[in-house]
């Protein structure tokens, strides 16, 4: 037995999944560096820092669209991967990594075409107004050219965290950001590029993560690795990617259609400052969501590994320690946003009027991610367990089903507020409809004894 695959299978659980979740926390924490440090200097550059961040928090759905479609490949196919390592089938593995390879090489080639061709009227229907749109363009038009790397990076990586070696996918990570926080005030602020800068900053390091991340799938160390004979697209196996891979894809590509939503909607019923406060809010919401995500990705490989040996009596006592893990660190977090929200406001602006208006809406906007970390764990856990159509349920329930209807409907009755307002709620119905769903099913998915 592999070292990685013992370690999945006997090692005591809670000292594992500390070992899987703590790299993984860190590196999700980290990846989101990328973005969280372009925009605190870019809020702070002298003059039109205000305006700057504003139009570059427009771009925001369209970086998460490309992240959507690495998800898609990644958080698709490396579930898949563990649970034929969890039955020792490891040329099937391999074949499901190449499969991914080949899947993100094709989604890179179709984003760059379509965004390239259509980025400024993409831009003015996501909330970017005459004022702002220059800086949107600048920075999305570099950003671009890197959406091949940000594809490896990000969806190749699930497959090095997917084999047990947290540590080295958090390396992945860390390689990068530190670069992209070494090299954002050398571009914006020495060089004085301003917007531009900070987006060749984002696309040096990602390529370097990329480019680490490959150099271990194709080394003796991964205990899966890219083959040339496994790059060709099998439709049975992109069929079993896609059927567990929408489920994420649809996660991150709706918070695109989220974020269009209530940019649209703060244009039209507040303008640009209001604009602004959603630009500092989508990053504090990464700054609670990612550390959460990180604790699920540790735990899913070794829920999915033990899933694929039948091990259920283990698989329970995971999600046990996962659910109480999730929820305690949402409600600290979003607790951090609801009580002192300045502290969060100044790290982005230092625009008076705008910390003033965040510090405002955001305790309203954060109130129902308190208890969300309940439904990213049942989230997790259905994903883990290759349980496509239930995980597909509860990503379109919170932001399609509820989020994007209740922004355009309550603005009609309370005006920029009810915008807000559209998030506690749909949050909390959200976890309330999972948890329900989740306790119907939990029998029939783990079907063994306890």
């Amino acid at each position: 037995m592999n070292k990685q695959d013992e370690r999945l299978e006997s090692a005591p659980l809670g000292r594992l999944m500390a070992s899987m979740a703590i790299p993984a926390v860190a590196a999700q924490i980290i990846n989101v560096l990328y973005n969280i440090v372009d925009r605190i200097y870019i809020g702070h550059i002298a003059g039109y820092g205000n305006l700057a961040l504003t139009g570059v928090g427009v771009t925001f759905p369209i970086l998460m669209i490309i992240s959507a479609f690495s998800a898609f490949a990644g958080m698709g196919g490396a579930p898949l991967a563990s649970m034929e390592m969890g039955r020792k089938n490891y040329e099937g593995a391999e074949k499901i990594l190449g499969n991914c390879v080949s899947l993100l090489v094709l989604f890179s080639a179709v984003l760059m075409a379509v965004f390239f061709c259509f980025k400024t009227p993409i831009l003015y229907a996501f909330g970017a107004s005459d004022n702002i749109i220059g800086y949107a363009n600048d920075y999305i038009s570099i950003y671009l050219i890197g959406t091949l790397f940000v594809q490896f990076a990000v969806g190749l990586n699930t497959f090095i965290s997917g084999q047990g070696a947290a540590k080295t996918a958090m390396l992945s990570v860390l390689i990068g950001a530190v670069i992209n926080i070494i090299l954002d005030p050398v571009f914006i602020f020495v060089f004085n590029m301003g917007v531009k800068g900070a987006a060749i900053a984002t696309v040096l390091s990602q390529a370097v993560s990329a480019l680490w991340v490959m150099r271990f799938l194709c080394s003796e160390k991964s205990v899966i690795r890219i083959r040339k004979k496994y790059l060709r697209l099998s439709a049975k196996t992109v069929g079993s990617i896609a059927s567990l891979g929408i489920s994420p894809f649809i996660m991150q590509s709706t918070e695109s259609l989220v974020s269009i939503t209530l940019n649209s909607g703060l244009q039209r019923y507040g303008g640009d400052l209001y604009v602004g406060t959603m630009s500092i809010m989508t990053s504090i919401m990464q700054l609670i969501v990612v550390p959460v995500q990180g604790i699920t990705y540790g735990c899913q490989p070794i829920m999915s590994y033990n899933f694929g040996a039948d091990n259920m009596k283990r698989v329970k006592g995971i999600f046990i320690r996962m659910v109480s893990v999730c929820l305690a660190a949402t409600v600290v977090l979003a607790g951090i946003a609801i009580i002192h929200p300045s502290i969060y406001a100044r790290i982005f602006t230092d625009n008076q009027e705008l910390v003033a208006l965040t510090c405002k809406v955001m305790p309203i906007y954060f109130f129902g991610m308190t208890i969300f970390g309940i439904q990213m764990a049942c989230q997790s856990t259905f994903l883990a367990l290759g349980q496509a159509k239930a995980s597909l349920v509860i990503a379109l329930l919170r932001k399609v089903i509820l989020l994007i209807p209740l922004a355009i409907v309550l603005p009609m009755m309370r005006g920029v507020m009810g915008i807000y307002y559209a998030e506690p709620i749909a949050d909390i119905c959200s976890v309330t409809i999972t948890v329900i769903l989740f306790v119907r099913t939990m029998k029939k998915i783990l079907r063994a004894d306890s």
